[in-house]
């Protein structure tokens, strides 16, 4: 009995340390392509493929279910916002229909 519950512990403890990992890649895909469309000759497609590859790197290629990019005007400079979506892992990399959406910023050089 107590090492069924031992198990379920241990078990619980991996996937939390997995979703964590997950969000840390997704905030990391999510900057990267911030960068890259924030640099002088960069676009916002230029940023959404960037951070797309990252992920693809980083966890498994095809597991963001999107990747979009903005660019917010404020305090007299440009930022360019990109925002990556994934599923929410919860048994492994599978996941319910909720997601985790990591952002990324960067000024503009423009």
């Amino acid at each position: 009995m107590v090492g069924a519950l031992v198990v379920v512990l241990v078990l619980g403890l991996v996937q939390l340390a997995l979703a964590l990992w997950v969000r840390t890649a997704l905030i990391d895909a999510a900057a990267e392509g911030a960068r890259t469309a924030a640099m002088y000759d960069g676009d916002l497609a230029a940023g959404t493929d960037r951070a797309l590859e990252v992920v693809g790197m980083s966890l498994t290629p095809g597991y963001a279910e999107s990747a979009t990019a903005r660019v917010e005007s404020g305090a007299g400079y440009d930022v360019v916002v990109v925002e990556v979506r994934a599923p929410l892992p919860v048994i492994g990399l599978l996941g319910p229909s909720g997601s985790l959406t990591a952002t990324g910023r960067a000024v503009a050089e423009r």
